[in-house]
């Protein structure tokens, strides 16, 4: 067993910082809230008495256990996986413990952040205490009872037994005593192989809910008395509001306000998930969604050039201003430059041996370059938020990513104090880093506050579409030296992009080449980005993955075989300390998606085959692609996947987000893209912004984990960036044609002038 201890403080406090690409680290002592337990009061018309053991878990003395999930949840299914983790330890039975989304509290709940594949890894410890304390907690209260010594009281399905005396007691029948009882010091968790509620498939808590059409989004929010918002945007990054005539815009049916607004005042210090794509605002506010959008169209409005601005940002105890260049961007031009920046000196990230000379002796150099564009999230549920701010206090409801990150700022822009926000958590109809800006949320509370009513504010997905918080446009140029044996004596990889780079210096090749060079540069811009996805990642693996495969074929090996021998020498004898993988688990993927996938076998050659593997977010996955063609055009038949994520809780909703990830990056590889002309988004919806659709989507993806007793890592996020250059290898197989430019159907399509 392992013994965890900790010092309590009633309010324990959190430390957080951020992780490079988006992510974030966050520590907190204890469980966030392992204050005494409080009894909420009786209602003798609804709820039944709860007993709060900790902050994560309540009780009735019927038995009824219910346990919060501390995080926003956009259908990786934290609301079950997350649960989970406390059942295990409280050994209760899963099939009589209700899940309910926990409120914004970081004292009582932790950190409540949904992103960076953080959510299992941060609350595996917290939760499975809170459940391990609870059952000691309870216990304690059964050996008082019972006058027996706690060592010979057990626990199974939430009932807690004396053997020798033969007495049982439920958890409900002992709750209320158990809350009163000092929190204990140290608790014991289980060791993996004793687990039997994580690692089991549990379907998801909600998925009935969902499926029937519960009101558990954002946009089912309502409230008595509420106006519905919308805000109107320049038609282009780079311009401002000038003036607007509403004149006749206010005649029209339930329209009962149409004002301008800033988001930030001048100066004003931004958090660490803040953004102003357009900082003035020209709201119009009224009865309902179409009345509002008919007013809209009907409004007399000019813009300007907004010219150079600048932004401030706090954070890490530091003070800092940007200067955002106003110009009218367009993507052949953004392109242009990036070519004349890349061909100029850039920021040297790593440097192991002296790759220089490597290149200088070769007998082979081989250089691609690969490009990709902006990408929009595209979530199922446009942006949208629910506020009724008073002089005295506010509440917001809507889908957010990272509550406690948006609270400080909101805090400021209201001019209240934190307790005096109440944030409730809705579902989320997806999220990928999107919903981590909660500059939608402070646009809600700001508009309510003005018309002095609840307002809920909408985007519709043209809004949420030319809105920007893009995936950056990324270039990366990859350079490999080989000697007159094809040995690779050197690599050099030279990325830049537009507002940032990509490059991972530190993973994979890195530590297995003697000789290795990594560089940076990046362009500012207007056109504001965010996490998409695994940041960064989901272009680096694309171009890195595509380049390793072209390298083995010009070195006359196996793709998978040639990855492996890198990876050898950078377990046997690595290239400098600062490596961030770890070789073994990075070679066991690609060995277990070697096997899954039969890679080799005669029975295959049918399939066009295409592999990849990356390691991001603590976690290693490998794709294999099958690819066929179908109607005259490539389409991926088969997908054979290998992930290690340490241990994983929920088997069933690992499977999915695998599966999940496989579909959504075949579907930007072949289509994804967002380009601009004068500023100005040219794609506004689906009918411009093309998407995967059913039919293209694999008749098969079968999903291997590898089995370890490794604690929890990233799974959201991993399994995304490899598919990429999976695809692009396939490709290479079906056409004889490599491809550099994502998307790629654009290419694959050029000759014959097709659309797809």
């Amino acid at each position: 067993m392992e013994n965890i201890k900790k010092s309590i403080n009633r309010r324990s406090f959190l430390k957080a910082s951020a992780l490079a690409g988006g992510g974030l680290l966050l520590n907190f002592s204890w469980l966030a809230s392992a204050k005494a337990a409080y009894t909420i009061g009786n209602n003798l018309n609804a709820e039944p008495t709860w007993t709060e053991i900790t902050g994560y878990i309540k009780i009735t003395p019927d038995n009824i256990i219910k346990i919060l999930n501390p995080n926003p949840e956009f259908g990786q299914n934290v609301m079950t996986s997350l649960p989970m983790m406390v059942a295990e330890e409280l050994e209760a039975d899963w099939q009589k413990i209700e899940v309910e989304m926990g409120p914004h509290d970081n004292v009582k709940l932790g950190p409540q952040f949904t992103g960076g594949s953080n959510s299992v890894r941060m609350y595996w410890k917290p939760l499975r205490e809170a459940g391990a304390t609870a059952r000691q907690m309870l216990m304690e209260a059964a050996a008082q009872t019972w006058k027996v010594p706690i060592e010979e009281v057990t626990t199974k399905g939430g009932i807690l037994f004396h053997q020798k005396s033969g007495k049982t007691g439920t958890y409900g029948s002992f709750a209320s005593k158990a809350a009163a009882l000092p929190i204990p010091k140290e608790v014991k968790l289980k060791e993996p192989q004793h687990f039997n509620v994580v690692r089991s498939a549990r379907k998801n808590v909600e998925g009935l809910k969902i499926v029937t059409g519960k009101p558990l989004f954002g946009l089912d929010y309502k409230q008595e008395g509420m106006l519905i918002a919308m805000i109107v945007h320049p038609p282009a990054f780079g311009m401002k509001l000038k003036s607007f005539d509403a004149a006749e815009t206010l005649k029209m049916p339930g329209i009962k306000a149409i004002f301008s607004q800033k988001l930030y005042e001048d100066g004003f210090e931004q958090g660490g998930f803040d953004t102003r794509t357009f900082n003035d605002m020209l709201v119009v506010v009224g009865k309902t969604t179409w009345e509002v959008m008919q007013a809209r169209k009907k409004l007399n409005v000019q813009w300007e050039p907004a010219g150079d601005t600048k932004d401030t940002f706090g954070g890490r105890g530091q003070k800092r201003e940007v200067t955002v260049p106003g110009e009218l961007e367009s993507t052949d031009a953004m392109f242009k430059k990036m070519q004349e920046y890349a061909a100029k000196p850039a920021q040297q990230l790593r440097k192991d041996g002296d790759p220089e000379t490597a290149f200088k002796n070769a007998a082979q150099i081989i250089e691609r370059t690969y490009n990709a564009p902006f990408l929009a999230h595209n979530c199922m549920e446009p942006m949208n938020f629910f506020a009724h701010v008073t002089e005295e206090k506010a509440l917001v409801a809507g889908p957010l990513q990272a509550p406690g990150w948006s609270e400080p700022t909101l805090a400021k822009l209201l001019n209240l104090p934190g307790d005096k926000i109440e944030i409730q958590m809705t579902r989320m109809g997806g999220g990928f880093g999107r919903r981590a800006y909660g500059h939608y949320l402070y646009e809600a509370a700001l508009i309510s506050k003005k018309v002095n009513a609840p307002v809920k504010l909408v985007y519709t997905r043209e809004d949420d579409m030319t809105y920007g918080i893009y995936r950056p446009m990324y270039t990366a140029t990859y350079r490999a030296a080989l000697d007159a044996n094809k040995n690779l004596i050197g690599f050099h990889v030279k990325g830049g992009g537009i507002p940032e780079h990509a490059i991972h210096a530190n993973r994979f090749p890195a530590g297995a080449v003697d000789n290795y060079l990594a560089e940076g540069w990046q362009i500012p811009s207007n056109i504001t980005i965010g996490a998409f996805r695994a940041p960064r990642s989901n272009f680096n693996a694309a171009a890195e993955q595509s380049f390793l495969d072209e390298l083995a074929e010009a070195m006359g090996k196996d793709p998978i075989d040639f990855r492996l021998a890198l990876l050898k020498r950078a377990k046997e004898n690595p290239v400098g300390k600062d490596n961030d993988y770890n070789a073994d688990r990075y070679a066991g993927i690609l060995t277990l998606v070697k096997e899954k996938s039969g890679w080799g076998k005669p029975e295959n050659k049918k399939y066009n085959r295409g592999v990849a593997a990356y390691f991001c977010h603590n976690s290693y996955a490998a794709h294999v692609v099958d690819m066929v063609m179908k109607d005259g055009q490539p389409y991926v038949e088969r997908v054979f996947s290998a992930v290690d994520c340490g241990i994983v809780v929920n088997p069933d909703a690992a499977k999915n987000m695998v599966e999940g990830a496989v579909v959504d990056g075949i579907g930007n590889a072949f289509y994804g893209g967002l380009t601009h002309k004068n500023g100005k988004p040219e794609q506004s919806n689906f009918h411009q912004y093309r998407m995967i659709r059913m039919n293209e989507t694999p008749k098969k993806i079968e999903v291997h984990f590898v089995q370890n007793d490794i604690d929890p890592t990233g799974l959201g996020e991993p399994p995304f960036p490899p598919v990429f250059g999976a695809v692009a290898n396939a490709l290479f197989k079906s056409t004889g044609k490599r491809f550099y430019n994502q998307p790629f159907a654009p290419d694959l399509n050029k000759k014959e002038g097709k659309q797809i």
